[in-house]
């Protein structure tokens, strides 16, 4: 055979061998609500940069921002059928589909960011995550989503500051049930429509992060922020279980490994944006109230856990879990 026939042979199985690489690729599509410049967004990112590097290319993956794909709902439920492979999800909609992940919307069930953290990397993390897979949705990071804190015209340092306060929360049950047992009147309504009730005094307070408060404007209708941190509520980069156990042990450890180096990126993220946010507000009047002890608001709690240990008896052992954690 002479070279020049060699030559044309062997480009042609080359060519065929990296088209049949391209045709074996897994292609996964992401979904992600948040926009340029959100911390999630810039972990999103690098998560799909991290699988197509570890994997060598088997895996891609192609991240939608913004939330086009569909509304959190809709790309949660995508993702438990396997028509998105990828969603990064906060976990208080998870709940309802997953009664170990409503674990996480337990009033002051967490003391503090860090010990989410510790609670979610030990043994309770694991029960949820379990949970979650059975049901299509398997947690590979957990990222941060902040600690929500009241904001008011007055400073709240103890739970019976919030008597008779007309308070803004999302609409779930165990929220409402929150205000009610410090003696304030829940009032859920659209995030949306929370600026203007402040202003007008529709609601006299209401409950989010630093970053969700300055961002949206809210600090520019309210004098007070208190720390109460009485809700923590992480979010996950979550992935279709079917698919991610269609891998081989190899590709699983390596997608699970670009998700944890891009959660741990997301939480630098976080902790630079809360903080510059929490400088902004104080910057524009607003004074930051450190409430030193929390104790109080969690013992006002008693009769939420009391109602919603009733009603989910078999949660009991998971919610002293987390409470046992140090």
């Amino acid at each position: 055979m002479n070279m020049k026939l060699t030559g044309k042979l062997l480009g042609a199985a080359a060519a065929l061998a990296l088209l049949a690489g391209a045709a074996t690729a897994d292609n996964w599509r992401a979904w992600n609500i948040h926009h340029d410049g959100h911390p999630n967004t810039a972990a999103m990112d690098r998560f799909a940069e991290l699988v197509d590097s570890k994997t060598d290319g088997e895996i891609t993956v192609e991240v939608f921002h913004g939330g086009v794909l569909g509304s959190q709902p809709d790309a949660l439920e995508q993702v438990r059928l396997g028509a998105i492979e990828v969603g990064n999800f906060n976990l208080g909609p998870i709940g309802p589909m997953v009664k170990e992940a409503n674990l996480v919307s337990l009033p002051f069930i967490f003391k503090s960011v860090p010990h989410m953290f510790r609670v979610l990397d030990g043994e309770a993390g694991a029960i949820m995550a379990k949970g979650m897979a059975d049901a299509g949705v398997m947690p590979l990071a957990w990222v941060d989503a902040g600690a929500r804190s009241f904001y008011s015209q007055k400073p709240i340092n103890t739970p019976a500051d919030v008597e008779g306060l007309k308070i803004r929360v999302m609409n779930n049950d165990l929220y409402t049930a929150m205000i009610s047992a410090m003696g304030g009147n829940p009032s859920p309504m659209a995030f949306s429509e929370v600026q203007q009730a402040l202003k007008t005094g529709v609601v006299d307070g209401a409950e989010n992060n630093f970053p969700s408060f300055k961002n949206v404007g809210h600090y520019e209708v309210t004098t007070n922020y208190s720390l109460s941190e009485h809700l923590i509520i992480p979010e996950c980069i979550c992935v279709n279980t079917s698919k991610f156990e269609a891998l081989s042990p190899e590709l699983q450890a390596e997608v699970r490994a670009a998700a944890e180096e891009a959660a741990l990126y997301q939480r630098e993220l976080w902790a630079v944006q809360s903080e510059q946010a929490r400088k902004d507000v104080e910057a524009a009047g607003v004074a930051v109230n450190e409430i030193a002890d929390k104790a109080p608001f969690q013992n006002a709690m008693a009769s939420v856990y009391d109602d919603y240990l009733a009603a989910n008896p078999d949660m009991r052992a998971l919610v002293e879990l987390a409470q046992s954690t140090e």
